[in-house]
């Protein structure tokens, strides 16, 4: 068992107190903790059921997820659900979230490009991220992304060295890292991208067949 000695701010600060997951869902609506806000349609909160034993965290909503309304259905979304198909994993199983809520980008034209979200707009919505993991409470949390697991585990946990590994914080949830989906979409050579998809499968079969010691 590997020991988790570091925790990030979704794990270690103050977290909104609800009793369930559409209570919190209801409270963070209206949401100003950073000026994200300003500029997305809306916040996208995590969806999966109360009982999830298993918590997906990516980064931020793209700009199918802003418009939606929903997390992960753009074509990250879309190719993690195929890579859980193939993992043995249903994602009605699972509880999908990100690590912040609302599209951060920039303009190009009519394009909205995703930008990538600072550490303290992750430290600010850490206050929902948090309270969605005290509230379900599940057997392992898998980390999507450097930024998801920043929220967890903090600066000093980097992702290619603890790639695929299971990390255990004290009294909190393992945490296993693996990377966002949408890395395997920006792969250009062939090869490269089916090993990295290969790698990402495993990944998440690990987080299925995870049982609590």
């Amino acid at each position: 068992m590997k020991i988790a000695t570091n925790l990030g701010p979704a794990l270690a600060l103050e977290v909104a107190d609800a009793a369930s997951i559409a209570a919190l869902r209801h409270q963070a609506e209206c949401c100003t903790r950073c000026d994200l806000y300003r500029n997305a349609t809306q916040i996208v909160f995590g969806e999966g059921p109360m009982k999830a034993e298993i918590v997906l965290i990516g980064e931020q909503p793209g700009d199918q997820e802003d418009l939606t309304g929903r997390p992960f259905v753009g074509p990250a979304g879309q190719l993690l659900d195929r890579c859980l198909e193939e993992a043995g994993l249903d994602r009605q199983r699972c509880y999908v979230t990100n690590a912040v809520k609302h599209f951060k980008f920039t303009p190009r034209g009519k394009r909205r490009l995703h930008a990538k979200p600072n550490a303290g707009e992750i430290r600010r919505c850490a206050w929902w991220l948090g309270a969605e993991l005290k509230i379900l409470q599940p057997k392992i949390v898998v980390t999507l992304g450097a930024s998801a697991l920043y929220a967890l585990l903090g600066p000093k946990v980097k992702l290619t060295p603890q790639r695929g590994q299971i990390l255990h914080p004290t009294n909190r949830p393992p945490v296993l890292v693996t990377v966002h989906p949408s890395y395997l979409l920006r792969i250009r050579d062939e090869a490269e991208r089916r090993r990295q998809r290969r790698d990402f499968v495993s990944d998440l079969h690990k987080a299925g067949e995870f049982r609590p010691q």
